[in-house]
């Protein structure tokens, strides 16, 4: 693992009451141009704050890999090889510390996932960003949404990413999928979100970041 990449915490944001609009979470009428048109709204969004977040978060981002498959829209996960020294084993984006070559944070997500599983830039068509997303670890995650198309050519860092696998965006835009668990983690009860799916826990910043998709497609 890098220096300074961030992994996914917890987040303690609360359940978003208002009702969607335009499409109902669990439908599976979602395409590419329906999720073009939803990201590209242009919502303002307040950040989303962990506990233990403070001030100088540094920059970091990640990609949010939607694939545009046949038989629906899909988003990819990495999952951690379980040697790395921090979070081993957990459920991610791909992404990571921006460094200062990086034009932008989209060029912090790109490139990082070029690095992690060797989807090149060139072939994520970027949609849009979500509210940023501040850790308890320090760090200020811009997280990127990027619609990749097929054929999907993947070069695994054996170091970082133990394998990847995909989660349907029907499953993940379905609220009754988003569960709110409690832990202690160093020593503080803690909330977060989780969303398990086949065998995978998509939890804390992750699926933190799940929630601000469905919210910036779906609330006013």
């Amino acid at each position: 693992m890098k220096a300074g990449r961030w992994c996914c915490e917890n987040d303690t944001d609360v359940t978003d009451t208002k009702p969607p609009i335009e499409q109902s979470p669990g439908s599976s009428r979602y395409d590419a141009q329906w999720l073009r048109r939803r990201v590209a709204q242009g919502r303002v969004v307040t950040p989303v704050r962990e506990p233990g977040a403070g001030d100088g978060c540094l920059p970091a981002s990640v990609l949010v890999p939607v694939i545009n498959r046949a038989e629906g829209l899909t988003v990819l996960f990495t999952q951690r090889t379980t040697h790395l020294h921090d979070h081993p084993g957990q459920v991610a984006f791909p992404g990571g510390r921006a460094e200062i070559s990086d034009p932008s944070p989209v060029d912090t997500a790109l490139r990082e996932t070029w690095e992690e599983i060797g989807i090149v830039p060139a072939r994520v068509e970027v949609l849009g960003i979500l509210p940023q997303y501040l850790t308890g670890t320090g760090f200020q995650v811009t997280p990127v949404v990027g619609l990749v198309g097929l054929p999907l050519e993947l070069r695994l860092d054996a170091f970082e990413v133990a394998h990847v696998f995909e989660t349907p965006l029907e499953f993940l835009l379905d609220p009754a999928n988003h569960q709110r668990h409690v832990a202690e983690i160093r020593g503080t009860r803690r909330e977060y979100w989780a969303m398990p799916y086949d065998g995978h826990f998509i939890w804390g910043a992750t699926a933190g970041m799940v929630v601000s998709l469905y919210r910036h497609l779906f609330c006013v």
